[in-house]
């Protein structure tokens, strides 16, 4: 490649703020895991029905407004214009407290008619509550993006990691007190979600301290009005921020179309209420896989960002090329390695997780969305990087829209695993849009077919593997062995020795160069264990 690359490099600028949005994705997925053997299925059911509306709540306030703000507030910095900073703050405050209270009225008043669509009228007063998240997106949005603007990425990490933090704490908390003391798991579900409440405030104290602790004085008299060019701000904010926020919410998007129409189908197609809502929550067990095994995805997303904007800045097509074909080869081979591996030890891993083996199957399918979600994250960080912000949210709603149509042909025929396919075809076609968009801006070459070969047989082998691992684990349970306690020997040591086996295989495939290799975070660890792979190649 004409340019050398390496772990510094790739993280320069967004180290932190990737560690911390890293933290957060891994919170909000681990905790479901305790939080669904609190609750059971039907609890996780009831909590995953409302979630959406936080995850809207958390994309606006963390990936889209901020953004933009930052954007505005840099522009200011750089010409010297401090009050204009602020000025910026206090614009962009007043236009969010008119979008975040939108929200709220929309969701609470609203409450009773969504949850008449989702097929169950008791989620009515959860859906209130999560409203309430919607009143602190302006002080968190402006804040954070605020201190981006000036290059200052720890006052937004330590307030989204306080944040999730918090928020996972009082989920499993209330839920724990309130299922022991005998309540039901609807208010159980109610008590979860106020974490999105205490999470919030947690985080807007954060940055409030930082605020005064650095005596700021945002919203001082001389700056405390409407900048002159407010409408221009305005318009930023609504038109880039939303665009912005659609392609952050993906997963989030698809989870709330799913609680929109699942239950409802499962429900009109004539399946017991209480067995439809036992599925439902039996098929959200999915979404920590995916969150879980699109995490390095979103690694890349953050940090591919800089580089490729670097790039385009300076018009250099080469370096535009050659880092996104970088990104997309290191996207294909882990969203390749986490899908193939997951479901190969779906059975223990899901029995060690949420206790039983149910929806298997279901999930394994569902699973398939980490490949292509790990493609889509890595389309979007590109797709950003060149200021095409709109095409990646385009082929988003397009998906969604899918989704809804898939999911209402699907279930009624296939019951829940038409909801996991129509999932995976959704994302197929926006991850095949993206591609024939990018390959028309930029001639991007196909990789030669040595990688896939070695991608193929890099799986083969791990797939044949684990699957005479599990020939011992099927034995060992026909032998009376404890579920439980084996599934979770079995998972753990599978995840180990498929990653190995992955690894061998590919590193010996010689396909990614060691520059390549060294652009991985870490990358001189991975330099080093290609080296031991490959001694007789060695450069």
């Amino acid at each position: 490649m004409s340019k050398k690359y390496s772990s510094n490099q790739f993280l320069k600028g967004a180290m932190v703020l990737t560690v911390a949005a890293l933290v957060t994705k891994i919170l909000s997925a681990v905790y479901r895991v305790p939080f669904q053997n609190i609750v059971g299925d039907i609890g996780f059911y009831i909590y995953q029905q409302v979630y959406p509306f936080y995850g809207i709540a958390i994309a606006l306030s963390t990936y889209g407004f901020p953004v933009i703000i930052s954007k505005l507030v840099a522009e200011k910095i750089e010409n010297k214009d401090v009050e204009g900073a602020k000025n910026v703050v206090v614009t962009s405050f007043m236009f969010l407290c008119i979008v975040g209270l939108s929200w709220f009225l929309i969701v609470y008043f609203g409450a009773g008619v969504i949850a008449g669509w989702m097929g169950d009228p008791l989620l009515k007063p959860l859906i209130q509550v999560i409203s309430l998240s919607f009143l602190l997106l302006a002080p968190l949005s402006v804040l954070r993006g605020y201190y981006q603007g000036k290059e200052d990425m720890v006052p937004t990490a330590v307030s989204q990691v306080t944040e999730q933090t918090i928020r996972v704490a009082t989920i499993l908390v209330f839920s724990t007190i309130l299922v022991s003391q005998g309540y039901s798991l609807y208010i159980a579900g109610n008590g979860a979600l106020f974490g999105s409440i205490t999470g919030g405030l947690g985080g807007l104290l954060v940055l409030l301290f930082i605020v005064t602790a650095r005596r700021e004085r945002l919203f001082s008299r001389k700056s405390l009005r409407l900048s002159p060019d407010y409408l221009h701000i305005w318009s930023r904010l609504l038109m880039n921020g939303t665009a912005i926020c659609v392609s952050a919410m993906l997963l989030v998007l698809l989870q709330f179309v799913d609680s929109l129409n699942v239950y409802s189908l499962l429900a009109t197609s004539g399946m017991d209420k209480e067995l439809g809502k036992t599925w439902k929550g039996i098929y959200d067990r999915g979404q920590p896989f995916v969150q879980l095994g699109t995490v390095v995805a979103t690694s890349i997303s953050l940090t591919i960002v800089p580089l490729v904007t670097s790039a385009y800045l300076k018009k250099k097509e080469n370096l535009i090329r050659e880092y996104s074909q970088l990104s997309l080869k290191i996207s294909i081979t882990i969203g390749f390695a986490a899908t193939l591996g997951i479901i190969n030890i779906m059975v223990p891993t899901n029995t060690m997780l949420f206790e039983n083996a149910l929806g298997s199957k279901v999930i394994a399918v569902f699973c398939l969305s980490i490949f292509f979600s790990c493609l889509i994250l890595t389309f979007a960080g590109i797709f950003q990087g060149i200021g095409k912000i709109y095409y990646p949210a385009f082929c988003i709603l397009i998906g969604i829209l899918l989704k809804y149509i898939g999911n209402a042909y699907l279930i009624p025929v296939m019951g829940i695993m038409g909801a996991s396919i129509a999932t995976v075809v959704s994302l197929a076609v926006i991850t095949c849009m993206m591609i024939l968009k990018l390959r028309r801006l930029f001639p991007i070459r196909f990789f030669p077919l040595s990688f896939y070969k070695t991608l193929l047989l890099s799986g083969a082998a791990m797939t044949i593997v684990l699957q005479v691992f599990l020939q011992i684990y099927d034995t060992l349970l026909d032998k009376g062995m404890p579920e439980r306690e084996l599934s979770v020997l079995f998972s753990l040591g599978g995840a180990c020795i498929g990653a190995i086996i992955f690894l061998i295989v590919f590193l010996r495939g010689n396909v990614l160069s060691r520059e390549e290799m060294g652009f991985l975070p870490f990358g001189s660890k991975w330099v080093r264990l290609m080296n031991i792979m490959q001694p007789m190649n060695k450069k």
